[in-house]
C-alpha cells in the first residue's frame, strides 16, 4: 500500500468515526431511544439521520466525505 493511499484511508476512517460520534450526540439530544439504537446499531442511526436532515446534515456530509476518502484510498 502506498503512503498516500494509507493516508487517505486513515483520513476516511477518521471522518467516519467522528461522524458516528456526532450522530450519537444528535440522536441522544432528540430522544434516548434513538441514541441507544444509534449506539447499538449504527446503520439504523444513519437511517435516522436521513430522516432528520434538519438536525443531522453535517453528520451526513461528513459520512459522504469519509466514504469518498476511503474509496479514493483503495
Amino acid at each position: 500500500m502506498e503512503a498516500y493511499s494509507a493516508y487517505l484511508m486513515f483520513l476516511g476512517v477518521s471522518c467516519l468515526l467522528v461522524s458516528w460520534c456526532l450522530l450519537l450526540i444528535t440522536a441522544w439530544k432528540e430522544d434516548y431511544a434513538w441514541g441507544m439504537f444509534s449506539l447499538l446499531l449504527p446503520p439504523v442511526g444513519y437511517g435516522y439521520a436521513l430522516f432528520r436532515l434538519d438536525s443531522a446534515k453535517e453528520t451526513l456530509l461528513l459520512v459522504v466525505i469519509g466514504w469518498l476518502l476511503v474509496i479514493l484510498g483503495l
